[in-house]
């Protein structure tokens, strides 16, 4: 019996599902899946981020690669439901990143929503493509890739 996507999967959930633990988990709903294809999911970005101490305190702007990991870690979970056998087996690891582009600056308070799509899954080796958005405007895009280990 195939376990039930839910529509949308609470921090609870991702936790379940995750290694992730704070302050390294950067998603906080998984708003939309379709496994084998795509996943939508949010980030709320506040000020209490441990990230904002340091980067930078008069103008804080969350760092490009926490917006990239949190891209990664909601492909992480669509790597899980889309090869559920690995769930609790193996750890889905980052394996790589090409293309990255950062637009816009992110700030406490904006609401990150990334969006991947599955290209392909060759030797092992996930490959998706993905989007962050705040506001519906375009702030970072990359194409990662990531495999169980």
């Amino acid at each position: 019996m195939t376990e039930k996507i839910p529509e949308n999967m609470d921090i609870l959930a991702i936790l379940r599902m995750l290694p992730h633990r704070y302050p390294f988990v950067m998603v906080d709903r998984i708003t939309q899946i379709v496994p084998g294809e795509k996943i939508s999911g949010i980030k709320n970005v506040t000020i209490n981020e441990p990230f904002f101490q340091g980067h930078f305190p008069e103008h804080p702007v969350m760092p490009g690669v926490m917006i990239l990991e949190g891209m990664a870690q909601v492909g992480g979970v669509l790597g899980y439901h889309t090869l559920p056998e690995m769930m609790g087996n193996k750890l889905l690891y980052f394996a790589g990143i090409d293309n990255a582009r950062f637009r816009k600056p992110v700030m406490p308070g904006d609401q990150l929503v990334f969006d991947l799509n599955l290209l392909k899954i060759k030797r092992g080796i996930m490959v998706m493509e993905g989007t962050a958005h705040v506001d519906g405007r375009l702030v970072a895009e990359a194409e990662l890739m990531a495999s169980f280990g």
